[in-house]
């Protein structure tokens, strides 16, 4: 029999490819979304393919949803061997420019939401003496950049719970993954800019400048360096095949670079250099 892999976040993005990728290479997926009215365009793709997969609904924002989908998934189709916690959901904007509405709402998806993914599959894995965690972060949960404070703060999170669950999880069988894309192309990028649109069309005072500039200098940076999902998929199918997988893994050069900044200077200070420049008209990127 295959190994079972369920995906968070599938309607679209790295959630979408992963979901094919994973089939492709025999696992059995369980891929799921907030809006089932989205899964036509993934059960086209995974038909033209040969592939098959099951769509399940799943609100990552919800803990309802999650011990429901997790439940009936293990009841129905059998263990859960590997999880993906990918659904996540961004906000751009300043401490002094969001909401607590809205960055409550990018804490429920993209820290609470791997919390309690995590914590539903942990029970069947730790009983079994085998499983894989692989959570998409970004080079933004080691990072922080302007205007993704809410976002930022999530990775950071997250990133913190899964460094501190990994040696307890280890001992129990169980290998923990953190995924950390540099740009990647995809409906992520397009819908965040959507949904923060107002903002960064009017701004504040004293931002208005700022975020033209780092918006164009950011914009340079995804033509440039931006890999697509289906990198990543790949990326985190290779994971999966490891026998001793790592707890991080940066998917790009770009990515690597700038955080190898940060690793090497306990100061901080270049890392706020470098994005200070893109705050600012006419720097490279």
């Amino acid at each position: 029999m295959s190994k079972r892999v369920l995906i968070t976040g599938s309607s679209s993005g790295i959630g979408f490819d992963t979901a094919l990728v994973l089939a492709e290479a025999g696992w059995s997926v369980v891929a799921t979304m907030r809006n089932l009215d989205k899964r036509r365009a993934l059960e086209s793709a995974a038909k033209s393919r040969g592939l098959e997969l099951e769509i399940r609904h799943l609100d990552v924002a919800q803990k309802s949803s999650i011990e429901s989908c997790v439940k009936n998934v293990e009841s129905e189709l059998g263990p859960i061997d590997a999880l993906i916690n990918n659904a996540g959901s961004g906000r751009l904007g300043s401490v002094e420019q969001l909401d607590d509405e809205a960055v409550r709402q990018v804490m429920e998806t993209n820290f609470f939401g791997v919390w309690n993914m995590t914590r539903a599959v942990l029970p069947g894995m730790r009983a079994r003496g085998e499983g894989h965690i692989i959570t998409l972060s970004s080079i933004g949960g080691l990072i922080g950049q302007p205007f993704n404070d809410a976002y930022c703060a999530a990775k950071f999170a997250v990133e913190g719970m899964m460094e501190s669950l990994a040696p307890v999880a280890q001992e129990l069988g169980i290998q923990i993954s953190i995924i950390e894309p540099g740009p990647v192309n995809t409906e992520f990028v397009s819908n965040t800019r959507a949904v923060s649109s107002e903002l960064l069309e009017t701004g504040a005072d004293g931002y208005e400048e700022m975020i033209a500039n780092y918006s164009g200098a950011m914009g340079d940076v995804f033509a440039t360096y931006g890999q697509t999902g289906e990198d990543i998929a790949r990326i985190a199918l290779g994971i999966l095949n490891e026998t001793k997988p790592h707890l991080r893994y940066v998917t790009s050069d770009y990515a690597t670079a700038i955080a190898k900044q940060k690793y090497v200077d306990t100061t901080g200070d270049g890392i706020v250099e470098l994005f200070r420049n893109r705050l600012r008209p006419g720097t490279d990127t």
